[in-house]
């Protein structure tokens, strides 16, 4: 391991420049807030989250540069405000999974807002205290690239000499508000549906002496009316929106038709006269309850592949977590310079006690036995610790964007979940006890990889650790008291608007709208593993798979089994979203841009794709909200509009997809600047 020598940071260590002021930590608590809950809308609908960093780095910067602000301030409202977004990634992977798993019968009451809270806060007070003993070691190795925090601490420095991106991203949300708007007032459809019926054909299985008259069909989708997804598709790329697509194909193309060719004489004795909705319903159906488990065993075997092919990483990550904390608390008192102050040794342990006694009593009120619940928080603190290491030290290398979470919280699930079996703990007690150690371990794991990366932008800029670190307890803390909110309008929302639009669908999660991928998976693995209601044929089906993809070399078998999870308009609209940033590339190509001008390209394109999500992200959450409070928002359309003429036929709704190619085109491409000007770094603006 090797440590930087002679770093100078941009404001000096002896600099006494503002800070920890009331207007930065008020901007950075709004933005956490603000960017949890976009973040927390995209992961329940499509099963992904977007880092909070740049967003983060771009409005604090806007906003503070009106008031004059200063460098220092900007990087501690961005570290407030990212916060949230981490929060809110351990929240939607695994607080919904109680109600999925049928723990929680009805999600949206007192109780389970204290029990969502304290599990919120427990975990992000612990991620926080395990990366303040690791922060100094991690932050000064060189051997840890950093790229985000690299990347934000440009956009940062590219404000001071007046470059600024915020039209951008603003303009970007404004666009996405508008469409979201437009598609919730049901002006323009936002998806087209449509389904071919085969022949009646006679098969026949000769060994088995069956012979029977069948007939299948294809569900037929258009890509979801979406800027958010689209946003999604363009930053992950072509070839990960693809793969994503694939599972939508596979799903859809494949295992729907395939099943219900055998399924549909059961379901209809007399496949004469039988309509499309009926077929329709019979696909949906088929995917729901028979398909959904195949992917989950296939987001399985892909969550371990993915750990075993960080192996390495992981324990070179575990090791350096025992050896860093030694040094953490022989030198702690030794540190002076302003920036390389960190919380109190002391302090840090007893905030991990507390933390600690917090998670016992949670994991007694869930397991309702000591002991059951005294070995939980013995798990969940030494899992908590090495993955929060892990985290960093994978975030120092890829980025957060890119962090396993899912994959690290499903391994201390399963041990967890087996502990549990072990002790004899079965039922509802059971299962709760797992997802409560799943929900803290995955709250402290992404609030540890996020806190981490912006504490190398701030020791790249010269902030204050402590300072910052104190921030984020702040909004870790108003993270967990309000993050419950959101998840309770998502999911009581899209109940309420199914019941006004007479839609013949179960809404909440897991539901068509809000899939919580991940939180289906912890669910299902938990009941399946103390309850022992696993459809064991379906997810052993689905690991099978899942090794096939592994063996074909797929790059991202998990990113194919979650496309078979979600609806194939979401996968479909995030694979557009992809192809769009393959014709910015194309275009790179074909005009010889140098570096420097990809770069500007790029980056402008990452904030555009970013504004569209947190724009249609924020819409989507206040219409939520009125459907939730059953306020019929159909009727303020004047006219026409109210009479039930909209919405547009869907062809009308291709002009979206027209406007957003353009955007996502035209803008940044022409933004590539001189060929002579000099490349910033990945990630500025």
């Amino acid at each position: 391991m090797t440590t930087e020598s002679k770093f100078k940071p941009y404001v000096p260590a002896d600099s006494d420049m503002p800070e920890f002021t009331t207007r930065a930590l008020i901007i950075g608590l709004i933005m956490s807030v603000v960017l949890g809950a976009a973040n927390a809308y995209l992961g329940l609908k499509a099963g992904m989250t977007i880092a909070a960093t740049y967003p983060a780095a771009v409005i604090g910067m806007a906003v503070l540069r009106m008031m004059k602000g200063t460098v220092l301030e900007e990087n501690f409202a961005r570290t407030v405000g990212s916060i949230g977004e981490s929060v809110a990634a351990g929240a939607i992977f695994t607080l919904p999974a109680f109600y999925i798993a049928e723990i929680w019968k009805d999600f949206a009451t007192v109780g389970h807002y204290l029990e969502s809270t304290a599990i919120m806060l427990a975990g992000g007070i612990l991620g926080i205290m395990f990366v303040a003993l690791l922060r100094r070691v991690m932050v000064e190795d060189v051997d840890l690239p950093f790229p985000e925090s690299v990347a934000a601490a440009e956009i940062h420095k590219a404000g001071q000499a007046g470059g600024t991106g915020a039209v951008y991203l603003f303009g970007a949300m404004v666009v996405g508000a508008v469409i979201q708007s437009l598609g919730q007032l049901r002006v323009i459809a936002t998806e087209w549906t449509g389904y071919v019926l085969f022949e009646a054909k006679k098969i026949l299985l000769v060994k088995s002496k069956i012979t029977a008259t069948a007939q299948s069909g294809l569900v037929l989708s258009s890509p979801g009316v979406s800027p958010a997804y689209v946003g999604v598709g363009y930053i992950i790329g072509p070839t990960l929106g693809s793969l994503n697509f694939s599972g939508g194909l596979l799903a859809w193309g494949l295992f729907v038709p395939i099943m219900t060719y055998f399924i549909a004489p059961g379901v209809f004795p007399k496949l004469d006269g039988v309509s499309t909705s009926q077929w329709m319903t019979l696909s949906a159906d088929v995917w729901r309850y028979i398909v959904r488990p195949i992917a989950i065993g296939g987001m399985l075997v892909s969550a371990a592949y993915t750990l075993f092919k960080m192996r390495n990483s992981l324990i070179t990550g575990i090791g350096r977590s025992i050896s860093d904390v030694k040094k953490a608390a022989a030198t702690g008192e030794e540190i002076v310079a302003r920036t390389d102050k960190d919380i109190a040794f002391n302090k840090i342990l007893m905030g991990i006690a507390g933390s600690a006694v917090l998670t016992l009593g949670i994991y007694y009120y869930f397991a309702q036995s000591f002991v059951a619940a005294l070995v939980a928080t013995i798990v969940m603190v030494i899992a908590g610790f090495f993955f929060a290491a892990v985290s960093g030290y994978l975030v120092g290398i890829i980025g957060s964007s890119n962090n396993p979470i899912s994959g690290l919280t499903l391994s201390t699930l399963i041990v967890a979940a087996l502990l549990m079996v072990a002790l004899g703990m079965k039922g509802e007690y059971g299962v709760a006890a797992v997802l409560g150690v799943a929900g803290v371990v995955c709250v402290s794991s992404a609030v540890a990889g996020e806190m981490l990366q912006d504490l190398k932008a701030g020791h790249l800029l010269g902030g204050t650790p402590w300072k910052m670190q104190i921030g984020d307890i702040i909004g870790v803390a108003l993270a967990a008291l309000v993050m419950f909110g959101p998840l309770v309008v998502l999911h009581q929302g899209d109940i309420a608007a199914g019941k006004m639009a007479k839609e013949a669908y179960v809404g909440g999660f897991g539901g068509p709208k809000l899939a919580a991928p991940q939180a289906s998976l912890m669910a299902m693995l938990s009941k399946g593993i103390v309850g022992g209601e696993m459809a064991w044929p379906l997810i052993i089906v689905g690991m099978l798979m899942g090794l096939g993809f592994i063996l074909m070399q797929v790059r991202s078998p998990m990113l194919v089994s979650v496309g078979m999870y979600l609806p194939l308009d979401t996968t479909f609209a995030i694979f557009i979203g992809g192809l769009i940033k393959g014709m910015v590339d194309m275009l790179n190509e074909r005009r010889k841009h140098n570096d420097a001008q990809k770069a500007r390209v790029e980056n402008t394109g990452v904030l555009l794709a970013s504004g569209l999500i947190a724009g249609e992200a924020l819409i989507g959450l206040l219409f939520a909200a009125m459907a939730f409070r059953e306020i019929d928002y159909g009727g303020w359309l004047p006219g026409k509009f109210a009479e039930g003429v909209l919405p547009l036929p869907f062809a009308y709704s291709l002009l979206v997809f027209a406007l957003l190619i353009w955007i996502l085109v035209r803008i940044p491409v022409a933004n590539a600047g001189s060929p002579d000007e000099p490349a910033p770094p990945s990630g500025t603006f």
